[in-house]
């Protein structure tokens, strides 16, 4: 054998046991019940490809993670999955049904639920008006069943009404019902923003940095109802720049470093990844 010949058995050594370390890390495709399923997704902008063949499985009655620095393309993935971006490739599926090139309500409506890093303020509503956006399907929506079956949309509006008024008192803030939703504190509207969407009944809430901007007082107590959540049945995947917060809720958690997906694991693999660090360090 050459010495071009070894040189290239050695590259190609070299160059499958790497591509078999990638495989390892790579994200856990072979999950037993899956409530949602992310394959090859891409999306670019222009030259920047900001979600490069990103593919995981989120497992049903887990909380999984999505990290990485910033740039890392978390909110783009998010934005895909939940039909406010229309991807260039790859499949959404949620429950085993195809959303890929779905609106966002129609997500909706077959369970997957999302939050926003800036929660909206409605304007004019109290927070127990804006709690009432939240229930899919609503019969008051219509129209035509307001004149042809306004019995079934008052039934539905009572139910609404009660449910949202059992799920501020179990999240502890039904003292806020009453005020207006645009004058309490960003950490109280993210945890109406979270009661809000538990009156959707997601099969999985998407949460977009969920402690962001809250003070530890208010992010403690997002911890405890997302956990509560979670023991009832809530499938969570959340982004979030707060390694403390993230790594005490989530199993497994994914790590996105320029739009792929760089490893899954336990949060102690991750922390102590090397190829993590080189990704949040600049390596």
């Amino acid at each position: 054998m050459t010495d071009s010949q070894a040189s290239q058995v050695a590259n190609n050594d070299s160059s499958s046991e790497e591509q078999a370390a990638n495989d390892e890390r790579a994200a856990n495709m072979d999950k037993e019940n899956v409530v949602l399923r992310v394959e090859d997704l891409v999306k670019s902008f222009g030259a920047l490809v900001a979600t490069d063949h990103a593919s995981f499985e989120v497992e049903r009655g887990t909380i999984m993670g999505l990290i990485g620095p910033n740039g890392a393309g978390k909110s783009t993935l998010f934005n895909l999955i939940s039909g406010f971006y229309e991807s260039d490739a790859g499949r959404v599926t949620v429950n085993g049904t195809d959303v890929t090139d779905m609106e966002p309500y129609e997500i909706a409506d077959h369970g997957l639920i999302r939050t926003f890093q800036t929660p909206r303020k409605l304007e004019g509503m109290t927070v127990r008006e804006a709690m009432l956006v939240g229930p899919r399907e609503q019969p008051g929506e219509s129209f035509i069943k307001l004149f042809t079956d306004p019995e079934s949309v008052r039934e539905r509006e009572q139910r609404n009404l009660k449910d949202a008024q059992e799920i501020l008192e179990d999240f502890e803030i039904d003292h806020l019902a009453t005020q207006p939703a645009t004058k309490i504190s960003g950490g109280q509207l993210k945890l109406v923003e979270l009661a809000r969407a538990m009156l959707a009944e997601p099969e999985i809430l998407l949460l977009d940095e969920p402690a962001a901007g809250v003070n530890p007082t208010l992010r403690k107590k997002l911890a405890e109802q997302i956990r509560r959540l979670n023991e009832q049945g809530t499938t969570f995947l959340l982004i979030e720049h707060d390694m403390e917060f993230v790594m005490s809720l989530a199993d497994p958690v994914i790590v996105l470093d320029r739009g792929h997906v760089l490893m899954e694991g336990t949060p102690d693999e991750v922390q102590n990844d090397e190829g993590v660090i080189d990704a949040y360090l600049g390596g």
